[in-house]
């Protein structure tokens, strides 16, 4: 899952009770606010969402894969056929049934999976939500070249045949094809009563309901969907519906054809809530800071420059009222920057940005390890427990490993650079040329990108950022995008790295970046070959084990540059209750705020 980002790296994994239970021994906040508990929810009033951006990425179901959205659109207006249970600690990582009357029922070696619908629930013109509105809205999935950027997991798993090159013979909703649409039919089917929807898959997949609690399984009215507008203004299912979405807000209100009955999970207690785009992220700090919106949360977290002052000494005046509607939790999220290997082929010199960079000098600018989190050593997050072990590779536990940077050692792969890959050592050598990085928009980037700049001119190399302002994945996922670098960061998807290794590096992931098939990188044969492997392998422990060699596997080809295992703070008015950490999304519990 994406993480949100802008130049603070504000961006999903389901943290275990075993690895939660260590966080809090450790004397780390897992963000129970006591807003979450000590009084009585009430409905009624506005809830305002603050936020830097001028958008979401998406609304389209199929598309949105950031914690943070996916979180709040799915307690608002988007229902799915299973959830996690919207309550604080490890006990909001069980799964338990929204549109269906259960969790899944598996059978066949977790091939074929089967889900009953609830009765009541419908779209928000009433219309009755059904298997054929689930079907047509999982196979939206498969248009990629129309609904970009979400999830590929069902595109990876139906029992659909391939050509040779990896693409289904299936093409989605919107091609004229009865050849593949046969093929999709057969691997997911509709009961009589259209009541019952059968997913049928080439590989054992046990954790499959975790995936269905995604909104690329959820349902669809073929008559409303319009392909790429979709994303405008999607229908929904759940207790809220769009009344606006403009350049200035996204503006929710009840949705009167919601029923309460058919959905247990949902307390949609504001009467609206809305989302307002493009505020400076200073003005949105200093109105968290003054409590002069009382109903209001900061979307994106503090910038990194006010940290200190959300969260105080225990002797200032503030401190107590602060603590009351802050938190400072480690996240799932991994921050990684990582290279496009057509653009930049020579692992000598991806090698020396790695070790150039000064980690000490950004990680101190976000607050150091009490707000901005730990040196990573790989992208596979502490939090994953059975999945996680130091590389030993990259970052601490590494010999080569200096916070500040290893200079000396990144001169010597620039030196190697010069007879392996003379053409790209010229490049990022010359201050005309040099490498391009892509960086969502935030006002830090002026602290920021010298700093960055500077380490890596130690080693003789010149970088400029491309800020993008708006839609950063869209913009740095598309083949278009011309930089050499992208910012990022990314958490599984649930509590199995298979939702982390092939996402990033399988040409078959829906979030790889290195582009390293296409690249013809010569380590990718083997690294896919275990890849596949791993996936394929039903004994827990002996897949971790595969997950653990991969991190490292991957690392030793310096496909990335590893930054940060994250943390994340939240703030919000004294106006609002029911404020907790969801560990499920890594986020605020947005479904469970109430206005006192």
């Amino acid at each position: 899952m994406k993480k949100v980002l802008g130049g603070k790296l504000r961006l999903k994994t389901v943290v275990s009770s075993v690895s939660a239970a260590a966080l809090l021994v450790s004397g780390v906040q897992l963000g129970v606010s006591s807003s979450a508990n000590a009084e009585t929810p009430k409905t009624g009033g506005t809830l305002k969402l603050l936020m830097h951006f001028p958008s979401l990425d998406y609304l389209d179901p199929n598309r949105v894969y950031t914690g943070r959205d996916l979180q709040w659109l799915g307690g608002t207006i988007t229902r799915t056929l299973t959830a996690y249970k919207a309550v604080p600690g490890a006990a909001g990582t069980e799964i338990v049934a929204d549109l269906a009357t259960n969790t899944g029922v598996p059978s066949n070696k977790a091939k074929t999976w089967k889900f009953t619908l609830r009765p009541g629930s419908t779209f928000e013109d009433g219309t009755k939500v059904t298997c054929e509105h689930l079907k047509y809205g999982a196979s939206r999935s498969f248009a990629t070249d129309v609904i970009t950027d979400g999830p590929m997991y069902l595109v990876s798993w139906l029992d659909i045949p391939t050509y040779e090159n990896g693409d289904s013979f299936y093409k989605g909703p919107y091609a004229d094809d009865e050849f593949g649409q046969t093929y999709y039919d057969r691997a997911v089917t509709c009961s009589a009563d259209n009541r019952t929807i059968t997913f049928n898959l080439s590989k054992s997949v046990p954790d499959f309901n975790a995936f269905t609690t995604y909104s690329a399984i959820a349902p669809v009215q073929k008559s409303k969907d319009g392909g790429e507008t979709y994303d405008a203004r999607p229908q929904s299912t759940g207790p809220y519906m769009i009344k606006e979405n403009n350049k200035t807000h996204l503006l929710l209100v009840r949705n009167p054809k919601w029923n309460k009955a058919s959905d247990p999970i949902r307390t949609p207690y504001p009467d609206q809530q809305e989302l307002i785009f493009g505020l400076d992220e200073e003005v949105i700090d200093q109105i968290m800071l003054n409590d002069s919106e009382k109903n209001a949360i900061n979307f994106d977290g503090p910038l990194s420059t006010n940290k200190t002052k959300f969260f105080p000494a225990s002797s200032d005046p503030k401190y107590a009222s602060l603590k009351a509607r802050t938190m400072n939790n480690v996240e799932p999220f991994v921050g990684y920057l990582p290279f496009n290997l057509l653009k930049m082929p020579c692992k000598d010199l991806r090698a020396a940005m790695v070790y150039s960079r000064n980690n000490k000098a950004i990680l101190d600018y976000n607050g150091g390890e009490k707000f901005s989190g730990a040196y990573a050593t790989g992208v596979i997050s502490p939090t994953m427990g059975l999945d996680y072990a130091p590389t030993k590779i990259l970052g601490p536990g590494s010999k080569d490993f200096l916070p500040e940077g290893n200079v000396a050692k990144a001169l010597e792969y620039m030196n190697s650079a010069k007879t392996s890959c003379p053409e790209d050592y010229a490049r990022a050598t010359d201050p005309a040329r040099g490498i391009s990085i892509a960086v969502g928009t935030s006002s830090t980037l002026e602290d920021t990108i010298p700093i960055n700049q500077a380490a890596w001119k130690r080693a003789g190399i010149y970088v400029k950022y491309d800020i993008i302002k708006s839609k950063y994945y869209s913009t740095v996922l598309s083949p278009k995008n011309p930089n050499d670098i992208s910012s990022s960061g990314w958490a599984s998807d649930w509590q199995n790295a298979s939702t982390v290794i092939p996402e990033l590096f399988a040409s078959f992931g829906g979030f790889d970046m290195t582009k390293a098939e296409d690249a013809k990188d010569p380590a990718y044969p083997a690294i896919i070959a275990k890849i596949n492997k791993a996936l394929n392998t039903l004994d827990r422990k002996a897949q971790a084990k595969l997950w653990k060699e991969l991190d490292v596997q991957i690392a030793k080809e310096f496909w990335y540059i590893p930054t940060v295992f994250g943390k994340a703070q939240e703030v919000w008015g004294s106006g609002l209750g029911g404020v907790y950490f969801w560990q499920p999304q890594g986020t605020p519990a947005y479904r469970s705020i109430w206005i006192k």
